[in-house]
């Protein structure tokens, strides 16, 4: 529960991810890893692009406008990821 003297404060999106690839990391125990860019792009795109459709209840323009995207390449993104 929330109150005035003690908010809850969101964990730092950056600390989620710095510990999900530290974990990665870990599991790979020594093998090699390429393209780790693209693969946690992958990772990450997919649910950020779920979640905004579902607060913006399916409306492009706004969830495009919340992402700093045009509506184009959202709707390029929404087709990759099978959302639309």
């Amino acid at each position: 529960m929330t109150t005035e003297k003690n908010p809850v404060q969101p964990r730092p999106l950056r600390e989620s991810a710095k510990e999900s690839i530290t974990h990665f990391f870990e599991q790979l125990d020594g093998a090699t890893c390429t393209d780790l860019h693209a693969l946690v792009l992958a990772q990450v795109e997919e649910p950020l692009f779920r979640a905004v459709m579902q607060e913006t209840c399916g409306n492009q323009s706004k969830a495009a406008a919340i992402l700093g995207l045009n509506r184009g390449t959202l709707r390029k993104k929404l087709r990759q990821y099978h959302l639309i």
